[in-house]
C-alpha cells in the first residue's frame, strides 16, 4: 500500500506542476530547456510538501516501536490487565503480539531504506537547480546573442559576479569554522555548513512572504465578498493596466524604429545581414511587411553601420519589448472581461426575475453549457447570493488558521509547557495512534503555509523584471526566477513546519527519533548562533509583519515611491478608480458598437443571403461578409481590436453596398 501511495503522490504532483506551468508558460513557443528547468524545480518543491506528512507518520510509528522496546514490561502488563478486566480472562498475551497491536503500522508506511535516499536526491537536486543551473539558464534565455556559443559566453560573464559573491561568503564561513578550536572540518560538517547557509537565506525571505500572506489571503477573500470594493479595485487595475499597455506599445514602437534604421543601414550583401534578418523575425508581422518593402530611409546618407554588440543589445531589446507588449494586451483583454462581468453582477443583483443578464454574447461552447447546466437562474443565485457567503466562510476559516500559525510561530520554542497548537494536536494524535489524523493535520498545516508563501511569489511583481502572468504570458526569466525562489523557500519552510510540531532537532527532545528529512540536514548545532538564536527567534518577526500588512504600510510606502497600489482611503487610488470607470465606459461603447455592427451584418445576411446565393452573381461578396463577420465576433470576444471601430463599420457598409 505504501508503494502505491508514494507512486500516486508522485504522479499527482507531476500533473499539478505541469498544469501550473501550462497556465503561466507557453509550452509550444518557449525553449524546452526553460520549460524543463522550471518544471523540475516546481515538481521537486511540491513533492517535498506532499511527502513530508508521510515521513512524519512513519517517524511516529518508529518512535512507538522504540518506546515499546525500551519499556516492554509496563506496556504489556498494563495492557494485559486492561484486557483481563474487560474479558475476565487472566491469561497473558505474548509481548511481541501486544507490541504489534499497540504500534499498528500506518497505511502509508514507507520503508526506512526509501525515504533517506529520496530526500537526499530531491534536496540536492533542487539546490543544484536553484544555486547553479537556473541562474545560468536565466542569463542564457535572456541573452540577445545570435548563436549558442555567444549565449553561453554571455551567461558565463553575467553570472561571474553572482557566483563570485556567494563563493566569497562561503570562504568566510569556512575560515570561521576552521579557526574554531572545537570544530574539525569534515565532509559532513562541510555539508552542514552549506545547508545551514542556504536555509538561513531562505528563512529570512520566508518570514517576509509568510507575514504578508497570513494577513492578505484571508483579507482578500473577505473583501471579495463585498462587491463594491471588488469592483472599485478592478477599476483601479484597469487604469493602471491602461498606462502600462500604452508604455509597452510605445516601447515596442521605439524598438521598431531602431530596427528600421538598422534594416536600412545594413545591406543584403553585408556580413551582419543575417543578424538583422534574425531580429526581423522577432518583430510583429505588420512591421516585417513594412520593412520588407524597398523604401528609402529619410536619413539614409547619415546612417551608421551597427556593430555586432549593438545588434545583440537590439535583439535583446526587441524580444523584451515584444513579450511585454503581448503580455499587457492579453492582461488588458482579460481585465476588461473581468470588469464587464462584475458590472453585469451589479446590474443583475436588482433583477426581479432572479436571472443573470450578460451585456455581451458568449461563445458557442459557453452557450451550450449555460443552456443545460449553468442557466441564467443558476448563475444568478451563484454570483449574487452563494458566492459572497462562500467567500466569507472561507475568509473566516483562513483567518482562524492564520491566528493559529502566528501563535505557534511565536511560541514553538517553548518545550515545557508546549504552547504550539500544532504540536499539541500532533502529540494527541500520536498518543492515540491516529496516523491518518496526523497526516491530515500535517498536510493541512503545511499546505496552508505553502499557500501563504507561494501565492505571494505568484502575485508579487518587481517592475518589468519579474511577473508571473497567467494565460501563457510569463517570460522565461520570470519562470526560472520563480523556480529559484521555490527551491530556496521550500526547505526552510519544511523545517519551520517541523519546528511548529516539535519534530525538529533544535526544538524536540534529544531522545526522540528524528524524521528522515531532518536527518539529511545534519545538526545545526555546529553553528550555535544560528541554531539557538536566529532559527528560533527570527520567526517571531512574523507578528510584526502581520501588523504591517494589516495596516497597509507596504502599499502606502510604495505609493510614496510612485508605485501605485490600491488603498481604499487614498486620494490617488480614488482618482485612478474614476479614471478606470471612464476607460471601461469607453471600451464598453466600442464593444457594443462592434457587436451591433456584427449583429446587423448577420441579420442582413440571413435576410438576403439566399437571394444572392440563388442568383450566383454575388457569391464572392457573400463570402467576404462571412469572413468579416467571424473576425468581428472573434475580436469582440477577445476584447481588443487592431483597427478602429469606425473603420470596421465603414468596411461592413462597403461590403453591403457591393452585395
Amino acid at each position: 500500500m505504501s508503494v502505491v501511495t508514494l507512486g500516486l503522490v508522485l504522479v499527482a504532483v507531476f500533473f499539478l506542476a505541469l498544469g501550473l506551468l501550462h497556465r503561466y508558460g507557453d509550452l509550444r513557443k518557449q525553449q524546452r530547456m526553460v520549460l524543463l528547468g522550471t518544471l523540475a524545480s516546481w515538481y521537486l518543491c511540491f513533492l517535498i510538501v506532499f511527502i513530508l506528512p508521510l515521513d512524519v507518520s512513519t517517524t511516529i510509528y518508529k518512535q512507538c516501536l522504540l518506546d515499546n522496546a525500551r519499556h516492554p514490561t509496563p506496556v504489556t502488563l498494563t495492557t494485559s490487565t486492561r484486557s483481563s478486566n474487560r474479558t475476565g480472562n487472566s491469561s497473558t498475551l505474548d509481548p511481541t503480539e501486544r507490541e504489534a497491536s499497540v504500534c499498528e503500522k500506518p497505511w502509508s508506511y514507507i520503508p526506512d531504506s526509501v525515504l533517506p535516499v529520496f530526500w537526499r536526491v530531491v534536496y540536492w537536486t533542487s539546490q543544484f537547480l536553484t544555486w547553479l543551473l537556473l541562474p545560468f539558464m536565466q542569463s542564457y534565455a535572456r541573452s540577445g546573442a545570435f548563436s549558442r556559443v555567444g549565449k553561453l559566453k554571455a551567461a558565463l560573464v553575467e553570472n561571474a559576479i553572482y557566483y563570485g559573491t556567494y563563493l566569497l561568503i562561503f570562504i568566510f564561513l569556512l575560515i570561521y569554522v576552521a579557526a574554531h578550536p572545537q570544530w574539525r572540518l569534515t565532509w559532513t560538517e562541510f555539508q552542514t555548513i552549506s545547508i545551514t547557509a542556504a536555509n538561513t537565506w531562505g528563512l529570512f525571505l520566508l518570514v517576509l512572504l509568510l507575514g504578508y500572506g497570513l494577513v492578505e489571503i484571508p483579507r482578500s477573500y473577505w473583501l471579495s465578498s463585498c462587491h463594491a470594493h471588488l469592483l472599485a479595485k478592478t477599476y483601479f487595475k484597469v487604469a493602471k493596466m491602461a498606462s502600462e499597455k500604452v508604455a509597452a506599445e510605445e516601447n515596442l514602437a521605439d524598438a521598431m524604429e531602431e530596427v528600421s534604421v538598422v534594416n536600412a543601414s545594413v545591406k543584403y550583401s553585408h556580413s551582419l545581414r543575417k543578424c538583422v534578418d534574425t531580429i526581423l523575425t522577432k518583430c510583429p508581422i505588420e512591421y516585417q511587411e513594412e520593412m520588407g518593402e524597398e523604401v528609402e530611409h529619410p536619413c539614409e546618407d547619415r546612417l551608421v553601420l551597427p556593430t555586432k554588440r549593438s545588434l545583440v543589445q537590439l535583439h535583446k531589446k526587441v524580444i523584451s519589448a515584444m513579450q511585454r507588449c503581448s503580455q499587457t494586451r492579453v492582461q488588458w483583454s482579460m481585465l476588461l472581461e473581468r470588469v464587464f462581468h462584475l458590472e453585469d453582477v451589479a446590474k443583475s443583483r436588482s433583477s426581479p426575475t432572479y436571472r443573470f443578464v450578460r451585456s455581451f454574447a458568449t461563445t458557442e461552447r459557453d452557450s451550450c453549457v449555460r443552456k443545460f447546466l449553468y442557466t441564467p437562474k443558476v448563475e444568478w443565485y451563484w454570483e449574487c447570493v452563494f458566492l459572497q457567503v462562500f467567500y466569507k466562510l472561507l475568509a473566516l476559516l483562513l483567518f482562524l488558521l492564520s491566528v493559529v500559525v502566528v501563535w505557534s510561530e511565536c511560541t514553538f520554542f517553548s518545550r515545557h509547557p508546549v504552547l504550539s497548537l500544532f504540536a499539541i494536536v500532533v502529540r494527541v494524535t500520536e498518543q492515540q495512534r491516529y496516523y491518518i489524523c496526523t497526516e491530515v493535520v500535517c498536510f493541512v498545516t503545511i499546505l496552508f503555509l505553502c499557500v501563504c508563501v507561494y501565492s505571494t511569489v505568484f502575485q508579487i511583481r518587481v517592475f518589468n523584471f519579474y511577473c508571473l502572468a497567467p494565460h501563457h504570458q510569463t517570460d522565461a526569466y520570470s519562470l526560472q526566477f520563480s523556480g529559484m525562489l521555490f527551491c530556496r523557500l521550500t526547505p526552510p519552510l519544511c523545517l519551520n513546519f517541523l519546528g511548529l510540531i516539535h519534530m525538529d532537532p533544535a526544538v524536540s527532545p534529544q531522545d526522540r527519533i528524528h524524521t528522515s528529512y531532518t536527518s539529511i540536514m545534519g545538526s545545526m548545532h555546529l553553528l550555535s548562533f544560528i541554531s539557538n538564536g536566529f532559527y528560533i527567534y527570527y520567526p517571531v518577526l512574523v507578528l510584526l509583519l502581520c501588523f504591517a500588512t494589516l495596516y497597509n504600510l507596504g502599499s502606502r510606502c510604495l505609493n510614496l515611491l510612485g508605485v501605485h497600489q490600491y488603498v481604499a482611503d487614498d486620494d490617488l487610488s480614488s482618482d485612478l478608480v474614476d479614471e478606470g470607470k471612464e476607460l471601461v465606459r469607453r471600451e464598453r461603447r466600442k464593444r457594443q458598437k462592434s457587436e451591433n455592427a456584427a449583429n446587423a451584418s448577420l441579420s442582413w445576411r440571413e435576410r438576403y443571403g439566399g437571394v444572392h446565393g440563388a442568383s450566383g452573381g454575388s457569391r464572392t461578396g457573400y463570402v467576404e461578409i462571412k469572413d468579416d463577420q467571424e473576425t468581428q465576433t472573434k475580436k469582440s470576444i477577445i476584447g481588443f481590436a487592431w483597427r478602429n471601430t469606425d473603420e470596421q463599420q465603414r468596411s461592413l457598409l462597403h461590403s453591403n453596398d457591393d452585395g
